[in-house]
């Protein structure tokens, strides 16, 4: 015998919302529950990664010897294969603002070069979660070998990773700051490739 329920909501026995249709969509559960799914096996959730993508700057500028801001030249990724998912975070002189809440991953890359005398180099993420007030999250610090001669031009680079709790997209912003033991360092971009830059992954809710 075939039987069919036709109903828009299913309450439990103190009046809550278990399922509700609207609209053509359907609601399971309300905001703070715990859903626990008894089978091994689900199938029909695609919603994954719902935001991804990378930003670089385009060109290469002289690090100086106090904490300074990567502000400009700053660009979303066209390398070739390039994709991104979901609304991109906006850029104003540096500063990032995300798109949406939840809980962010934010790994980043820098590329220095300079002369083999010349000694070190810091890269640094900076965040706020009030639109003002910034601390160091994360930080890399490189330093130049003096194989080859004081005027051998050395390579190295740097990586940062944070999780940031992006509860509020007014507040929770960050930045990148450089700074090097001397004005001989310099931080390389590209146009058409990533040499310093970041990938930002929205893992979930916050």
């Amino acid at each position: 015998m075939t039987a069919i329920l036709k109903v828009d909501t299913i309450q439990d026995t103190s009046g809550n919302n278990i399922i509700n249709e609207s609209s053509d969509t359907i609601t399971i559960g309300a905001s703070g529950d715990t859903i626990a799914l008894a089978g091994t096996t689900v199938t029909g959730i695609t919603q994954g990664i719902t935001n991804s993508q990378q930003w670089r700057i385009t060109s290469a500028f002289t690090v100086g010897t106090s904490v300074t801001d990567i502000s400009s030249n700053w660009e979303i990724s066209d390398a070739t294969g390039y994709a991104t998912i979901g609304s991109a975070l906006t850029e104003s002189s540096g500063i990032f603002s995300f798109p949406t809440t939840g809980i962010w991953l934010i790994m980043a890359y820098a590329n220095f070069r300079g002369n083999t005398g010349s000694r070190g180099v810091g890269f640094n993420l900076k965040a706020t979660t009030n639109n003002s007030t910034y601390g160091f999250v994360s930080s890399a610090e490189n330093n130049n070998s003096d194989i080859g001669g004081a005027s051998n031009t050395t390579y190295h680079s740097g990586a940062i990773m944070a999780m940031l709790d992006v509860t509020n997209t007014s507040n929770v912003k960050f930045r990148f700051t450089v700074q090097a033991t001397d004005n001989t360092q310099t931080c390389d971009g590209d146009t058409t490739r990533n040499y310093t830059g970041f990938t930002a992954v929205r893992l979930g809710n916050t």
